[in-house]
């Protein structure tokens, strides 16, 4: 009880509750205070509970408290006589009551809230069905139901979502180191276009490229293609030998048709299942679970290490950054960075090796999970069937030892019942006498050990068969193992030879467009080289023809024309200076005057139209129009 009230205590003073009991105070609390604590707790797992418990009735809290209680599935100690105690107790404040109750709270309250919260959406209402009658309720209640149905959908792919180990501020961070690498390797791919521009049918190479990745992607799916089906085939191998041993048997079975060989094959069908049944199928089974158990735990945790790749991948885009401002120095100072580039790539590349590397072995750990579960579901219905054909054969032996009059054998246990049922009846009801009774149980144990001895040797013969089968089952177990960790060996080793074969290739493809660069740049100083001779042997010779050839006697030329024509160009810009004042009054005069002329034709047009209307004559100091 100690241990109890301390944990209470210490969790009470944690966050969020921040309450500062210790041991005496809290125990020192009235049954009101106490109920506060209670109901201050129950509101941090539920925020509906949030009431102050002095306004409200007692009958209420209790109601209260005890729904929450039993959504939460708290179960109180005892039977429903103590239920009783336990409501009368919460009701009252009682401590022996409300201690357990906060102890069990405090263990798991984020198990409860998430509970509680659950509670709000999954509680069904109960609709009474008089009134599902009407269309309207019903329909709506039925969309109450899919509404359900897809929170429950819904809220577990959250919570997939939660315990897959990722969160919105890392898949962020993801996406802005990405986006951060996807624009290094723009201005990657930039600056080794330009560079490529320089080579011949550098086109017709990037469309080689460009083929060769296309082919090689194909490559690597049609390789996965062909394990899948290698794997489908492997199964289909093995189902088919199933088959085959069934058909076998059941072809023999059919031969060997006899009433005593039957009675044999079902006693040792009975013996065999009988033993698959009680030892071998449960060990398996048991087994399988386990496995089954361990993968989904290990599916359920966040992906591991996934704080410490988060730590490597900060460490990379930094030193990516580094590498780029180094890079664009150099690419200033047109130094070469060729070399300075493979330790980038060959970092890249790692880091890119091994994020398929892991999506790698996630793809087959949920292949094997899946295969896992289909084997589980395979040997329950096969579970399921041998009980079921073990009940049916028990029932074909019991029919068939009455047809053939053997009794002693399968109910041996029955029969010495019955017999000591039937003698102590013959007793009762026919005073028979104490010899014949011996007489017939002596003859009844012959009839017992008849039997016995009759399926001595069968099972023996099973007891030799069924440690040959264990035998072959290790054996088949320990070169399952061999072949598993041979085959594994050879795929690492290919994996790795391949991995060694492309960057092989890649390093040879980087060479060649380095050798075609080199030569590239070796012509253009050979040319440049060649031009500067010729001007040279033309500025030496003594020809002043081949001087006047020369480059620079060229130059000098252009020179002296070009300062000819500037100093023309000078000499009329001041002309158009000096006559710009003059030159722009005559203008305005001009303008002036076309002004004037347009005027005037106005005026002569206004007259025109007006003669053409009438006549105006002058008389005696008056204008009259004469139409």
């Amino acid at each position: 009880m100690s241990d109890q009230i301390k944990f209470i205590v210490d969790n009470l003073n944690k966050e969020p509750f921040r309450k500062n009991y210790n041991l005496i105070t809290f125990d020192s609390l009235e049954p009101m205070q106490l109920l506060q604590v209670l109901n201050d707790v129950l509101a941090e797992i539920d925020p509906k509970q949030v009431v102050d418990i002095r306004e409200e009735m007692p009958e209420q809290t209790a109601k209260r408290m005890l729904s929450l209680l039993g959504i939460l599935k708290y179960k109180p100690p005892g039977n429903a006589t103590d239920m009783s105690t336990f409501r009368q107790g919460l009701v009252i404040g009682s401590k022996p009551v409300i201690y357990p109750v906060l102890h069990w709270l405090l263990q798991r309250t984020n198990e409860l809230k998430k509970r509680a919260y659950l509670a709000r959406f999954l509680i069904k209402l109960e609709v009474p069905s008089e009134f599902l009658q009407d269309e309207t309720v019903a329909d709506t209640n039925k969309q109450y139901e899919e509404l359900m149905e897809a929170f429950k959908t819904l809220h577990k792919e959250c919570e997939q979502l939660k315990a897959s180990g990722f969160s919105t501020a890392e898949i962020r961070r993801d996406i802005s180191a990405m986006e951060e690498e996807k624009d290094q390797l723009i201005k990657r791919v930039e600056r080794l276009k330009k560079r490529v521009e320089t080579v011949q049918n550098h086109q017709r190479m990037l469309k080689i490229a460009r083929q060769l990745r296309v082919e090689k992607e194909r490559e690597e799916f049609l390789a996965q293609q062909k394990q899948e089906q290698k794997n489908q085939l492997f199964h289909a191998v093995q189902r088919l030998q199933r088959i085959q041993n069934q058909l076998k048997s059941m072809r023999h079975a059919a031969a060997d048709a006899k009433p005593e060989s039957l009675m044999k094959r079902l006693e040792e069908e009975i013996k065999f299942n009988s033993y698959m049944v009680t030892e071998k199928f449960p060990k398996e089974l048991e087994n399988k679970k386990k496995e089954l158990h361990f993968l989904q735990k290990v599916v359920s945790e966040p992906a591991m290490g996934h704080s410490d790749l988060l730590e490597l991948e900060s460490k990379i885009n930094e030193i990516n950054k580094q590498i780029n401002q180094l890079i664009e120095k150099k690419m200033m100072r047109n130094e070469p960075i060729e070399g300075k580039l493979s330790l980038y790539r060959q970092q890249f590349k790692r880091y890119v090796s091994k994020l398929r590397s892991k999506s790698t072995v996630f793809k087959k750990k949920h292949q094997i999970i899946a295969e896992f579960k289909a084997e589980f579901g395979l040997l329950q219905r096969t579970e399921e069937l041998l009980k079921q054909r073990h009940e049916n054969i028990q029932h074909q032996l019991q029919t068939i030892e009455e047809k053939k009059g053997v009794s002693g054998y399968s109910y041996t246990q029955e029969e010495l019942e019955r017999v000591s049922a039937l003698k102590s009846e013959v007793d009762e009801m026919k005073g028979r006498t104490l010899d014949d009774m011996s007489e017939m149980v002596k003859k009844l144990n012959s009839l017992v050990s008849e039997k016995k001895s009759a399926l001595a040797p069968v099972i023996k013969e099973l007891r030799q068969l069924r440690q040959k089968c264990q035998e072959l089952t290790q054996e088949c177990d320990e070169k399952k193992s061999q072949y598993d960790s041979c085959a594994a060996g050879l795929e690492s080793n290919r994996s790795k030879l391949e991995q060694e074969v492309r960057g092989l290739r890649e390093e040879c493809l980087q060479e060649e467009s380095r050798y075609h660069y080199t030569n590239c740049m070796i012509k253009n100083l050979e040319v440049q080289l060649r031009r500067a001779t010729d001007e040279m042997k033309a500025y030496v010779s003594a020809d002043q023809q081949e001087k006047r050839k020369a480059i620079r006697e060229q130059y000098t030329k252009n020179i002296a024309e070009q300062e000819n024509l500037g100093k023309k160009l000078r000499e009329k810009q001041k002309a158009v200076r000096e006559s710009h004042g003059p030159n722009m009054k005559q203008a305005k005069m001009w303008r002036d005057f076309e002004q004037l002329m347009e005027c005037k034709k106005q005026c002569f047009l206004k007259q025109q139209s007006q003669t053409s209307i009438g006549q105006v004559i002058q008389e005696g100091g008056e204008d009259r129009l004469i139409l």
